[in-house]
């Protein structure tokens, strides 16, 4: 077959190959999703660690300034948290406002550590069909559950405590000093853009 003779009396072949190789030299690759349910490396959430344990009492997961772990009847600076993934179902848990990471003693103890520990401070998260949340020590595998002491739980909890996640609001942005905002059109003014702006220096003999 003369190739050069193919190329010009058949034009679209020659296009139909060179799609072929260019297929061919392409590799698919998956785009990454950042869905915070496949919890990869990286990903980075605030929530509030919200449960009820079906005890009848709620309560939010709150690390203190001093270190202390204690459950908060509501939310508040302290038990906003930063949940960052460290590997495929692993995650710290660093308090938001006392910069402090979620630990656990091997006897189940909780508390609020400056400096991040891993084997202390990982938690395995485990997703239940309900939205909550489970949380195991990586080390000890013992569940994450709010301090017997707390005075919003039980003295002797049962079993795993869930927690509800509940997203983190952000704070309200603040407006740079000395910028003013601008106020809306005065639709019913005869100059709602404010083109033409005052009238400055009026005669007192215009005024009705």
């Amino acid at each position: 077959m003369d190739w050069d003779k193919a190329k010009f009396e058949h034009p679209g072949l020659w296009v139909l190959v060179l799609a072929v190789l260019v297929l061919g030299a392409c590799q698919a690759h998956p785009i990454p999703d950042s869905s915070p349910l496949l919890q990869f490396g990286g990903q980075v959430r605030q929530r509030y660690l919200y449960t009820d344990d079906a005890q009848e009492t709620e309560a939010h997961l709150e690390i203190r300034a001093d270190g202390t772990v204690v459950g908060a009847a509501h939310q508040s600076p302290e038990s906003l948290l930063e949940l960052k993934a460290l590997k495929p179902g692993v995650i710290q848990i660093l308090g938001v406002k006392t910069s402090r990471f979620l630990c656990q003693r091997p006897d189940g103890v909780l508390y609020g550590s400056l400096h991040f520990d891993p084997e202390a401070c990982s938690f395995r998260e485990l997703l239940l069909e309900d939205g909550y949340n489970v949380y195991q020590s990586e080390s000890h595998g013992l569940p994450l559950r709010l301090p017997p002491n707390s005075p919003f739980r039980d003295p002797a909890p049962r079993g795993p405590a869930r927690f509800l996640p509940l997203p983190g609001l952000p704070p309200a942005a603040l407006e740079p000093p000395g910028i003013l905002v601008p106020e809306p059109p005065d639709v019913g003014s005869s100059d709602p853009l404010s083109m033409v702006g005052p009238v400055q220096g009026r005669s007192p003999s215009y005024a009705s």
